[in-house]
């Protein structure tokens, strides 16, 4: 049985995303524990800005790097069971990550699987509804490539 929960926290998101011929692909990846699709997250180290904790978190759970927006696209809610039973209720602020580099070898690569897929089957794959507005409405900005 779950235990009682406490205030809010904070986490930060990337959603990883690069054009090709087709138009824009996302990326997803399995949670740990649920094996969910969901998207790269976690918590910010102390003084770090929010944008540098989402590019870490891409880099450590789906080895892509590349180029973060300054403002977030958005945010969600979640509520995280932690390791104590406890229920934690989560906002998460979610940043735009143009992918420029995608690493062969990364931290969590043997527990999770990745996913590159269209903008529309993304948001149908996510289980939390305002991610799932997100994803949907995500246009990504900068210069296309020819």
């Amino acid at each position: 049985m779950a235990k009682a929960r406490r205030g809010t926290r904070r986490q930060y998101a990337a959603l990883p995303w690069r054009r090709f011929e087709g138009g824009v692909e996302v990326l997803l990846i399995t949670s740990r524990e649920t094996r969910r699709w969901v998207i790269p997250k976690g918590w910010g180290r102390k003084g770090e800005p929010p944008t540098i904790a989402a590019a870490r978190e891409a880099l450590e759970e789906t080895g892509v790097a590349g180029r973060v927006t300054e403002d977030p696209l958005g945010e969600y809610r979640y509520d995280k069971v932690m390791k104590s039973g406890r229920i934690q209720s989560v906002n998460v602020a979610v940043y735009a990550l143009e992918v420029l580099h995608e690493h062969s070898d990364w931290p969590e690569r043997e527990v999770r699987d990745k996913l590159w897929i269209s903008i529309t089957e993304a948001s149908g794959l996510v289980d939390e509804v305002d991610l799932q507005l997100l994803i949907a409405s995500f246009e990504p900005s900068g210069p296309r490539s020819i």
